[in-house]
Order: C-alpha cells, then sequence, then structure tokens
C-alpha cells in the first residue's frame, strides 16, 4: 500500500519539504532538504512521470537523503537536497518553461537555502532557462548552459568498477571483462565508450532499442533485451537509468560478480544489500560510484576548470572505493554498511 503526502512527510527524518501544484501544466513540484550539517542542501532536479504525487515525493525523499551521503563520502560542503518535477506526461516549449520559472521562484523563496542542478529528465538547456530566474543553479551564469554532468559521471562509474575488478581479481585490468550498462542514457553512452576503450566486452540494453544497438556499435559491443537483463551473464551489471533495480526479485536472477552503476537509489530496500552479500555479489554503493557528476561540479563551483584536474579528481572515486571494499572485507559486511560509517565520520565531525 503506498503511503500518503502526510505520512511521508511524518516518517521522514529530513529537513522538510517545500511542495507546490502548478496548475498550468497539471504539475507537482517537489523540493526535499534532507541535512545542512556539511552546508547549504544541493542537488539536482529530476523530471518524470509519477504514479502519484506521493510516488514524486517519495522519490524526491529518497534521492535527497542519498545526496547527504553522497556530499558526505566526498567530504564535500553541500548537504543533501533533491527536486522533482511530478508531470503528467511529455511537457516541452512553454508550458515546460513555466514550470521551470515556478521552480525558481520556489528555490527563490529559499532565499539560497537550496542548490539545483540538472539530473534524469531535466537539461543543460532547462538549467540555462532556470538561471534566468534564480542564481542557485550550479555553474551556470545568466543563459548559459552548464557543462553535461554525464561524462563526469561516467568516469567516476568507470574507474568505480575498476576499483571492484582489482578487489577481487588483484588487477583492475578490464580486458576480457563484460559489462552490462542498463540505460545507454547521458551516463550510459559516455560509460560504453571508456569500456570500449579499456577492452571490456560492452553489453548495452536500453527501453529505445536504436540506441542500444547504437551504443554498442560504437564501443564493439553487442546488446541485450531489457526483459533479460538480470538472466544476462556477465562480470559487471551496471544499471545506469531508473532506481529500485536490486531487490528482493531480481538479485536471486543475477549472473554477474559485481553490481556497479550509475543510477541513484539502485537498491529496493536496505535489506537488498545483504541479499547480494549473501549472494558473493560485490556492490559499489550507489551514491559514491556515482558522485562524478556531483563532484565535477563542486569543484566548478570552487573555481577549478580545467578538465584534466577535474576528470583526475573524478577518478579517485575509484580509490575511495577500494578503501570501503577493503574495510567491508574486513569486518565481513556490505558495502554499503562501510560507506555510511565513512559518511557518518564526516557528518559527525562537521557536527561537532
Amino acid at each position: 500500500m503506498e503511503h500518503g503526502l502526510e505520512s511521508l512527510i511524518e516518517d521522514w527524518d529530513g529537513l522538510g519539504v517545500m511542495t507546490s501544484y502548478h496548475r498550468e501544466t497539471g504539475s507537482w513540484i517537489f523540493i526535499a532538504l534532507h541535512d545542512a550539517t556539511l552546508g547549504r542542501p544541493t542537488g539536482g532536479c529530476r523530471l518524470g512521470t509519477y504514479r502519484s504525487p506521493a510516488a514524486g515525493l517519495r522519490d524526491a525523499m529518497r534521492l535527497a537523503e542519498g545526496m547527504t551521503y553522497k556530499w558526505a563520502a566526498m567530504d564535500f560542503r553541500y548537504g543533501g537536497g533533491k527536486s522533482v518535477l511530478a508531470v503528467p506526461g511529455p511537457m516541452e516549449g512553454e508550458p515546460r518553461r513555466s514550470l521551470f520559472a515556478r521552480l525558481g521562484h520556489l528555490m527563490n523563496a529559499l532565499n539560497g537555502g537550496y542548490g539545483v542542478g540538472e539530473d534524469m529528465g531535466t537539461t543543460p538547456e532547462d538549467m540555462a532557462f532556470l538561471a534566468t530566474v534564480t542564481p542557485y543553479v550550479a555553474c551556470t551564469s545568466h543563459g548559459e548552459s552548464a557543462p553535461d554532468p554525464g561524462p563526469f559521471t561516467a568516469a567516476g562509474v568507470h574507474a568505480g568498477i575498476e576499483a571492484a575488478v582489482s578487489h577481487l581479481d588483484g588487477s583492475p585490468a578490464l580486458a576480457g571483462k563484460s559489462v552490462l550498462i542498463e540505460g545507454a542514457g547521458d551516463v550510459g553512452w559516455p560509460l560504453a565508450r571508456l569500456l570500449g576503450r579499456a577492452g571490456a566486452g560492452v553489453i548495452v540494453a536500453d527501453l529505445d532499442e536504436e540506441r542500444a544497438r547504437r551504443v554498442a556499435g560504437e564501443c564493439g559491443g553487442t546488446t541485450v533485451d531489457c526483459r533479460d537483463v538480470y538472466g544476462t551473464e556477465c562480470d559487471v551489471y551496471a544499471p545506469c537509468a531508473v532506481g529500485a533495480t536490486v531487490n528482493a526479485r531480481t538479485v536471486p536472477l543475477l549472473r554477474c560478480r559485481i553490481v556497479a552503476g550509475s543510477a541513484n537509489n539502485q537498491l529496493e530496500v536496505p535489506e537488498d544489500a545483504d541479499r547480494l552479500l549473501e549472494r558473493g555479489i560485490l556492490y559499489a554503493p550507489d551514491y559514491v560510484i556515482n558522485g562524478g557528476g556531483a563532484m565535477a561540479f563542486g569543484l566548478m563551483e570552487q573555481g577549478i576548470r580545467d578538465h584534466g584536474e577535474l576528470n583526475a579528481r573524478v577518478r579517485s572515486i575509484g580509490s575511495t572505493l577500494a578503501e570501503i571494499f577493503r574495510e567491508a572485507e574486513v569486518v565481513g559486511e556490505s558495502p554499503v554498511v562501510a560507506a555510511r560509517k565513512r559518511a557518518r565520520r564526516v557528518l559527525g565531525r562537521a557536527g561537532g
């Protein structure tokens, strides 16, 4: 049974939510602020169609909490926040601009209490327009597009996959390893290129079968039907689209050694981490491995613009994951537990 808006807010441990109904488009706007211990709640804006307003709010809350731990795992001075635009269907042209204008006015009402960037369903062009309404858009000036975070996220995921392979095999070499990418979008596509160059055998699944074939063709890979993802044998399963694909129903079907991808909230419930551990499948916690885009934007906000330096800093995610894997193995726990302990240490130091 799905929770309603009131019960979701009552049960949440975050700072609070701002909710608005945009009558012109029939859309709900949710800004979820989870934690400000390290700094201003900051996180992307997601646009999508949900089965109910409550489902949109729940997604915003889960994503905001994930941002708290993502920033903490990187020890960056930002807090956890996220926004969701729950739209009734495709949204383009003037209605889309009107919706983003409302979001911008809400952010202005928060007076800098939430910083935003691009996320699933939104584009650099959306962020450029939003920056004409509010100054609290990451890495944009008035009307100018922000850089695409996708390639930076992909670079971090690539480094994380190398770290996971190295933890199991003693070497980060990907030649001869097979990686199944679920979702060939803004992150999955550049990730496929990186993996192909590294000699990995790339398998691509996407709801858009033509795009899957195009991406696979670029990196000498193959495709698989989305319905066959979980039962396809591979070294690494990389979920790079929607969350909650790792759950009680799919874990028994997985034929991989590693789960390491860019999707947020890959685990449907926390217990799914234990299910992976019981099966001997190494899991790279999502909010650590997919932090490359956020990290790059955070560094750019600090004035670092050199692409080589940004890429090197993003790839340090691999070293962070290597430490997490070792810590988890020593005590026989899931990497999720080790990553959460790491983030809580950072939050504890900052909170005094």
